[in-house]
Formats: structure tokens, C-alpha cells, sequence
């Protein structure tokens, strides 16, 4: 399995980006897709995650900002982020877990800079 991402980049506060991953050679069903963000000095944290079957976590500080969602077809998963703030400022990583060949697999990350 492997997983691609895209989106991110520089965008002041207020502003919105859309972060999307997709997994290739996934030939079984994948359970679970989300992000991890992890700042400078800072712990690595989940941001969200969205299963299979459309429930979704989010961190009590993207609730109500970030949406994510599922392309189960595709493979794919979006990272819908509005009002970003400064304190958003980090890289992101998705993430794939697919039970049925177990482990946690990673795209690579992706910088997010919300800054005037």
C-alpha cells in the first residue's frame, strides 16, 4: 500500500485548504484514513479520522473548522480545513489502517503554514 499526498502550502488566517490522500495498490478494504500534524516543539497530535463506514473523530481543536471525508471508491480521503489559524501552522501525514493486512501505512507529509 502505498499513500500520496496533496494539498497544503502557505495561506493566511481565515483562509481554507484542502489536503487529500490516496492510496494505491490497497487491495483490501481500508478501515480507517486520517491525518496527524505534528508543529515544531510540539507533540505530534491526530487531527482527524474518518472510517470506512463515514464515522468521523476530529480534535477538539479542528471541531467545527476541519471536515473529513471519504472517496471509499477511490481510495481517498480529504481534509477539508477552513478558518485556519496561525497555531494550525504544521506538517500533516496521513494515515491508512487496513485490518486485513494489519500495521499503520503513511503518506508522506505535507506542510501547512497558515501565516500573514
Amino acid at each position: 500500500v502505498q499513500l500520496q499526498a496533496s494539498g497544503g502550502g502557505l495561506v493566511q488566517p481565515g483562509g481554507s485548504l484542502r489536503l487529500s490522500c490516496t492510496a494505491s495498490r490497497a487491495n483490501f478494504r481500508i478501515d480507517i484514513m486520517g491525518w496527524y500534524r505534528q508543529a515544531p516543539g510540539k507533540q505530534r497530535e491526530l487531527v482527524a479520522r474518518g472510517t470506512h463506514g463515514g464515522r468521523t473523530n476530529y480534535a477538539d481543536s479542528v471541531k467545527g473548522r476541519f471536515t473529513i471525508s471519504r472517496d471509499n471508491a477511490k481510495n481517498t480521503a480529504y481534509l477539508q480545513m477552513n478558518n485556519l489559524k496561525p497555531e494550525d501552522t504544521a506538517v500533516y501525514s496521513c494515515y491508512a489502517d487496513i485490518a486485513a493486512v494489519g500495521g499503520r501505512h503513511w503518506g508522506q507529509g505535507t506542510l501547512v503554514t497558515v501565516s500573514s
